[in-house]
């Protein structure tokens, strides 16, 4: 090889280490942001174009239960979340047109505490009634898949609560998020898409801080989220009697559910309710009135008033279980295709529900 080959390939070799290093340099720098900006505002769904972006398939298990259950793969899909528990539920609607349990997924991870999120940097996940449309999915998401809850909706924008890309995700670590396993996100991402390319045109995720029994409102009537919680356990009580998306209207600052109003649907959700036409569903009046008694029930029975203190959000009693065992660093292999960290396993094992 002559001088000024040998010259020339060396250069070569240089250009492209140098552009090589400059990549890596402008991914951690990327990455280093996208960490950065999660702690401040939520968590970040970045499309990062280093990132493996495949939207992955329903398993066709799951295809299977679906049709033995008389249900589409297209068919609509709703969610419930609920935070003390750390499960979250993928209805999908059946032959009946009602929607039915399709699966309930354990929650790897959420952060803050019982009740909703009021700021940007609280590193509270969501509490209320979501509405995610196909361009709210990223197949290319930071934490593996997500999609955004749309916090804050109209209502919280109204109250003035802020923050942003809150999201259910994988990875199995959260900064104001609800975390799932990689696998189990893989599912639920892959069953809302169908859907949504099926032609629904946006589905309804609904995030409770507990199942909403007397016993848990009984326990928790000590906390000053508990006028709220009365509000959201009206759509629980809906969906729970009728299996169908309860309608959400926003007014006198609360949600209202299956109303049809004078005029029109509100516009503005800090002014008083207009006049509603008609009262409300009888049966879901009955069941509040017949939680209500047992609620009193169980306070004159001496149930204690619990006020929950998180240290940093809870995870599934099976994750928990998980990191007794194994550890952080273990728990992470297990439950993830890729090796994340758990955030604040030390929090984890503070969590009062264990």
């Amino acid at each position: 090889m002559t001088g000024r080959n040998a010259t020339g390939r060396a250069a070569g070799i240089g250009s492209a280490i140098a552009a090589v290093s400059a990549r890596v340099r402008r991914f951690a720098l990327t990455a280093g942001l996208v960490s950065a900006m999660a702690l401040i505002s939520g968590c970040m769904s970045m499309n990062l174009e280093d990132l493996d972006g495949a939207a992955p398939e329903i398993p066709a298990k799951l295809v299977r239960e679906m049709k033995a259950r008389g249900m589409r793969p297209e068919s609509p899909v709703l969610v419930r979340i609920f935070k003390k528990e750390s499960e979250l539920e993928v209805w999908k609607q059946d032959a009946s047109g009602r929607y039915a349990l399709l699966k309930t997924y354990p929650m790897c991870r959420w952060s803050g505490k019982l009740g909703p999120k009021m700021k940007a940097g609280d590193r509270q996940a969501p509490e209320g009634f979501y509405h995610v449309s196909a361009g709210m999915l990223n197949p290319k998401s930071q934490f593996y898949l997500s999609f955004n809850l749309g916090y804050p909706n109209r209502l919280e924008s109204a109250l003035g609560y802020t923050g942003e890309a809150l999201m259910v995700h994988g990875a199995c670590s959260s900064s104001g998020c609800y975390a799932m396993t990689d696998q189990g996100i893989s599912e639920i991402y892959a069953v809302v898409n169908t859907a949504l390319k099926g032609g629904q045109a946006q589905f309804q995720v609904q995030a409770f801080p507990f199942r909403m029994t007397p016993k848990n409102m009984a326990e928790n009537r000590a906390d000053p989220n508990y006028g709220f919680w009365r509000d959201l356990k009206v759509g629980y009580d809906s969906f729970e009697l009728n299996r169908r998306q309860p309608k959400v209207s926003v007014c006198g600052r609360r949600y209202v559910f299956d109303q049809l109003f004078a005029g029109g649907e509100p516009t503005d959700p800090l002014a008083a309710c207009p006049p509603a036409l008609g009262g409300p569903d009888p049966r879901i009046a009955a069941k509040q009135a017949a939680d209500e008694e047992k609620v009193a029930d169980l306070l004159s029975d001496g149930a204690p008033a619990t006020l929950h203190a998180y240290s940093d959000g809870g995870m599934h009693r099976s994750f928990r279980l998980l990191l007794e065992q194994k550890g952080a660093d273990r728990l992470a292999s297990s439950v993830s295709k890729r090796k994340y960290p758990v955030s604040r396993p030390d929090a984890a094992l503070a969590d009062p529900y264990r």
